[in-house]
Order: C-alpha cells, then sequence, then structure tokens
C-alpha cells in the first residue's frame, strides 16, 4: 500500500477517500484470500479514523453519525468487509457510551484515541452459549460467541454472557481481546464479507471485573440506550447503500469500456441500447430513494443523539421506523442491483479474475443479519395500527 503523508490533517471524507483508493488496489486479490486484512487495518489505526465519532475533549474528531456514516460508505463501495469492521467499530464505541457510566466509556474513549486501538465484536446475543458466573468481586465468562466480527487483530472486545444465576440477564462487558483465556478461532469462510473476522471466539474461565461490566445503565435501559440497536441497523443501511453504489459506479465503468452492443441491437455502443438504459434508469432510481430514506434516518440519529437522556420513547420509535425503512429498501435495492449488473455487463463480465459476484456475494451474506421480512412486519404494524416497533437487540 501506498503511504498516506500528513494524514491527519486532511478532512476525514478526503482521507477516507484516499484511503479507499487503496484499499481498492488489491482489494480482488484479497477478497478471493479471505483472512484478516492486517496491512489495510494497520492503515485504519495510522489513519487516526478509528476515533472519528469520539468527542474531541476525549482525543477523538467529534463527528456525528451523519459524517461517521459516510465514511461507512466510502469504504462500502470498493471494499465492504473494511466497511463493516470499520462501522461495528464506531457501533462498540456507541455500546459503551450508551450502556455504561461515564467514568468507565469516557477512559475508554481517551485510550482508544490515543492509541488506536480497535474494538470488536462477541456481543451476538442470540448466541447463549456463553456464561457467567459470579465470583468474589468480578465475574467468570466460559462458553461459545459466533458471528464475532472484527475479534481479531483488536484491542478490545464488547462481549456477552448470560448469568446463570439471575434468570438468563445478559451481560455485557469490555474486555482487552488479549486477556487470558479469550480464543479466536480464525474460522471464518464464508462466501462473502469474507476479511470481516466473523468466526467464532471461545472464553475458557475468562475474568471480568465488576468495573468492565455496562450496567449502568445497561442494556436497551432507557430511550437513549436503546439507540445502539438502531445504530446497528443504520451501520448495515450505509453499509448496504456503499455496496450497491460501487456495484453500479463499476457496472458503469464495465458497459462504456468492455462492453459490446447485442448484434439486433442495432446500435453502434452499448451506451445507446434501448435496453440498457432502461436497466440504468432502474437502478438509478432505486439507488436515489435509498439515498434519501438513508440520508434521512441518519439526520434523525444525529438529532436522536444530541437530545442525550431527554430523548423519549416516542422520539425513538418514530426513529427506528425510518431506520428500518431505510435498511429494507437498501437490502432490496441492493440485491436487485447487484444481481442484474450482468445484463448490463454481458457474458465476458463473469470472468473470475473480475469477480464482480462479490457485491452480490457481499451484500447477500450480511443482509441475512436479520430477517428483512420481520422489518416489514414491524413497519406494516406502524402503518396499519401505528404501533411503534418494541425496542430489541434488533429494531
Amino acid at each position: 500500500m501506498t503511504a498516506i503523508h500528513n494524514h491527519k490533517v486532511l478532512p476525514p471524507l478526503h482521507l477516507a477517500r484516499k484511503l479507499a483508493a487503496e484499499f481498492a488496489e488489491n482489494a480482488v486479490e484479497r477478497d478471493q484470500r479471505g483472512g484478516t486484512p492486517k496491512a489495510q487495518r494497520d492503515a485504519l489505526r495510522d489513519s487516526g479514523l478509528l476515533a472519528l465519532s469520539i468527542p474531541r475533549q476525549y482525543g477523538g474528531q467529534g463527528a456525528g453519525w451523519s459524517e461517521t456514516f459516510e465514511v461507512v460508505r466510502e469504504f462500502a463501495r470498493v471494499d465492504s468487509s473494511i466497511a463493516h469492521v470499520y462501522g461495528f467499530q464506531h457501533l462498540m464505541l456507541a455500546t459503551v457510551r450508551l450502556f455504561s457510566r461515564p467514568d468507565q466509556w469516557q477512559p475508554w474513549f481517551e485510550h482508544t484515541a490515543r492509541n488506536n486501538w480497535f474494538w470488536g465484536n462477541a456481543l451476538n446475543p442470540l448466541d447463549t452459549r456463553t456464561l457467567s458466573k459470579k465470583r468474589d468481586g468480578w465475574r467468570e465468562f466460559s462458553g461459545r460467541k459466533s458471528f464475532c466480527s472484527g475479534s481479531a487483530d483488536s484491542e478490545m472486545l464488547i462481549a456477552s454472557a448470560l448469568d446463570e444465576t439471575t434468570s438468563g440477564k445478559l451481560l455485557i462487558a469490555a474486555i482487552p481481546s488479549s486477556r487470558t483465556g479469550i480464543t479466536l478461532h480464525g474460522d471464518w469462510e464464508n462466501m462473502g464479507q469474507r476479511q470481516t473476522d466473523s468466526g467464532s471466539v471461545s472464553f475458557e474461565r475468562v475474568r471480568v471485573e465488576e468495573n468492565e461490566l455496562l450496567l449502568e445503565p445497561g442494556p436497551l435501559s432507557t430511550p437513549f440506550a436503546c439507540l445502539r440497536p438502531l445504530i446497528a441497523q443504520l451501520t448495515f443501511a450505509n453499509l448496504f447503500l456503499g455496496i450497491a453504489e460501487g456495484a453500479f459506479a463499476e457496472a458503469r465503468h464495465y458497459t462504456l469500456k468492455e462492453s459490446r452492443p447485442w448484434f439486433k441491437s442495432g446500435v453502434e455502443h452499448p451506451g445507446e441500447d434501448p435496453y440498457v438504459l432502461r436497466h440504468y434508469g432502474e437502478f438509478w432510481v432505486g439507488l436515489e430513494g435509498v439515498r434519501l430514506l438513508v440520508e434521512r434516518a441518519n439526520a434523525q440519529l444525529d438529532e436522536a443523539w444530541r437530545k442525550e437522556h431527554h430523548l423519549g420513547a416516542e422520539e425513538r420509535g418514530r426513529l427506528a421506523v425510518a431506520v428500518a425503512s431505510a435498511k429494507v429498501a437498501a437490502s432490496r435495492v441492493g440485491l436487485d442491483l447487484t444481481s442484474r449488473l450482468f445484463e448490463v455487463t454481458g457474458a465476458r463480465a463473469t470472468h473470475a479474475a473480475l469477480r464482480l459476484d462479490r457485491y452480490w456475494r457481499n451484500l447477500r451474506t450480511q443482509t441475512l443479519h436479520d430477517p428483512v421480512d420481520y422489518k416489514l412486519r414491524e413497519l406494516g404494524d406502524w402503518a396499519l395500527n401505528a404501533a411503534l416497533p418494541t425496542p430489541t437487540f434488533y429494531s
């Protein structure tokens, strides 16, 4: 990778574009290889962008969610694995901010900004195999977690376990990734998002201190704390949109530079073919609709975030509707575009070296994170019965 000089004086989006151009140089090769993108993760560390959403008083850049998600989209256009773990970096920081006390999250923010920490995910509330036992002044986590995105090459983990003594209460903690008893298995071998390191993590009698547990105010305890799942869903919506925008750009380039007109079209260039133009028109309308929905939801999240503990339950619920709408649209339009792009590029575009299928594979893999059908059910309940979504870790 080419070194970026004086990167910390560049505006964040300008810097992200420079990094994205570097990531694009070998994104196809890395998609095939899988594994941990160590050089790219280190470039993110060196860029200072890991602290983009951390307030300035704690050493960060003080960006809002709209700006942070703009960077996620910029990366997603060329490398959705990097965009995924980068988005999760800020989701994990939001998790400690929303669920823990100021004397906990403030030092974590300061250390992250000062030391360029990467945060990984081992939360997965649907995987109940990790249990917590109460010891004398500390907790013990033992078990296994799946879908632990960004866990490899991270300094900190957000991990969860079920309390054995309180009817399965979910306990969430922020702990060093290198702590004794934690094993990262490196077993992520899926068809898409191949460099997110979303495999499994084992906890063998891992010691968790009381001041590492996120108990006050705790998970989903207030309307403000209930922003956490909406940040997760909106991270995905921006990721999906970025993937679709990247697919559109690459398909457009191929159509204009490499494709040949069909022999019965009567035109000299595929850019004049009425059927090709129709497809691109449909792609454009779909993308424009998603962009408007996503950017509206981003702005509403910024507003809700600024209200902090003054945020009301109804305001949070209306944001949930906006976020779900954006995510459903981004899922549907993205899957349609990444599948149909071959209709405007032609048979030669299926050559394995191009790996144009990676856009669909990456999007299809990630859109299965939680079913769109249940989002539509919630939106239908809102549209018909004016019932706002009930906060969960997925809505």
